[in-house]
């Protein structure tokens, strides 16, 4: 059984009180969330981990990406991005591997992480049809859900499936032009494979086929966006309200079936539309958990687009997104290496913590409170123990010339807050 098939039995299991211990929260109120859609649990039967929550009234859950590529392929420096990501606090891992022995890969980073891993089938699909020297056109139906099948029964948690890539909603951007098209891998894989073989999508035509896989192994469902924007230009256009409409047909299919199901949103969109889009997007989906990529707001920053994932990721978390993905300083330029992960995930915890005091998180106020308590007190250790990065802040303060005084190198003996404390 799944927790959503448990939740609506009324069934509190081991991993609903793992996330209520977790979440400062009732694990009778969990189970109800969970029922209801609005929380899930992804933990698939074969993978054992402390469970971890997604959805309402949870603190914002962040996700790291790793992964080989065919132009850089070394499996102990994706194990090591792992372990940093896990370190500087994801609460998830995503393999997107497409380079290299993709199976092993795989199998290595579920049985090294200690949190939920998620996958994107279809990248494993394509790389096969490569080595067998055969165009994504030529994929049959069947080894797609032959793949999603082989990794759930490995022990994979949740699964990017682009379902809403349809004839329907593909028809949408015919006559609403894009300056960037379609930037989702596996949107534009399905756009070809419908295009060439002239059929339907076989992850949206055989969606019950899907859910009886993913019923079977509880695995939770991410509906992939396959048709977000990729330029901030073309956020929130036909094609993209389109897919979402569908997606939301499928988030009532898959709860009929006791099926847990998160729903992906839009990767580049300018400030004003943000909160817009997570409204629209939570009314449509009926509170599904939303998982986003940024949002990244303006599209001129190579090299820092951690940081404009960051902007976009506070303002999309306290707007109500419920999952993270985070962008690292190589994203639109190369593979990441090990501190772009730790850069990622830093960047995208101060996003989320910044959207959990929006939403009255206990810890997020909790710990935000300890830090200001601190500054008061001037404990430097307190300080450091209650900042994202220990390490840079106990690095920066030692390094600088007032490292054994109770005050900073910016303000000296002129210290407001010892000004303030000593009248």
């Amino acid at each position: 059984m799944t927790q959503m098939q448990y939740a609506l039995k009324g069934t509190i299991t081991k991993e609903m009180m793992q996330v209520a211990t977790n979440e400062e929260l009732a694990p009778e109120w969990i189970c109800s969330e969970v029922a209801a859609g609005r929380i899930t649990i992804p933990k698939n039967i074969n993978h054992n981990f402390d469970a971890v929550g997604i959805g309402n009234g949870l603190r914002t859950k962040i996700n790291a990406n790793i992964g080989t590529s065919e132009k850089h392929c070394n499996q102990e420096e994706e194990i090591r991005k792992l372990d940093i990501s896990i370190k500087y606090g994801a609460d998830s891992i995503m393999d997107l591997s497409t380079g290299g022995d993709l199976q092993k890969i795989l199998e290595r980073v579920i049985k090294h992480s200690p949190v939920m891993v998620g996958t994107v089938p279809i990248y494993k699909v394509m790389a096969n049809l490569l080595m067998e020297n055969k165009t994504f056109s030529q994929m049959k139906p069947d080894d797609i859900f032959s793949e999603i099948e082989r990794q759930a029964i490995m022990g994979v948690d949740f699964m990017t499936l682009h379902c809403g890539v349809t004839r329907n909603s593909l028809s949408f951007l015919k006559n609403d032009e894009r300056i960037l098209g379609i930037v989702s891998r596996g949107g534009s894989l399905l756009r070809r494979w419908m295009e060439k073989n002239n059929a339907e999508n076989p992850l949206f035509e055989q969606y019950d086929r899907v859910l009886d896989i993913c019923e079977k192994y509880d695995v939770t469902i991410s509906l992939g966006d396959g048709l977000r924007p990729g330029a901030g230009a073309d956020a929130s256009d036909r094609g993209q309200f389109a897919e979402l409409l569908i997606l939301g047909e499928l988030v009532d299919r898959a709860r009929a079936r006791g099926v847990q199901v998160i729903v992906e949103g839009p990767g580049h969109m300018p400030l004003d539309q943000i909160e817009m889009n997570i409204k629209l997007m939570k009314k449509i989906c009926k509170q599904a958990p939303f998982y986003v990529l940024g949002p990244l707001t303006t599209d001129i920053a190579p090299g820092y687009d951690h940081i404009v994932g960051a902007i976009g990721g506070a303002i999309a978390a306290a707007a109500g997104v419920d999952f993270l993905c985070y962008l690292t300083p190589a994203e639109h330029l190369c593979l990441p290496d090990e501190e772009d992960v730790k850069q990622g995930v830093i960047a995208s915890r101060i996003a989320a913590q910044s959207g959990d005091i929006v939403k009255g998180v206990k810890s997020a106020i909790r710990q935000n409170n300890a830090m200001s308590k601190a500054r008061r007190d001037l404990n430097w250790e307190a300080m450091f123990n209650c900042a994202i990065d220990p390490e840079q802040a106990r690095k920066r303060k030692s390094s600088s010339e007032s490292a054994d005084e109770d005050h900073c190198t910016m303000c000296g003996n002129l210290c407001a807050i010892k000004t303030d404390r000593d009248i």
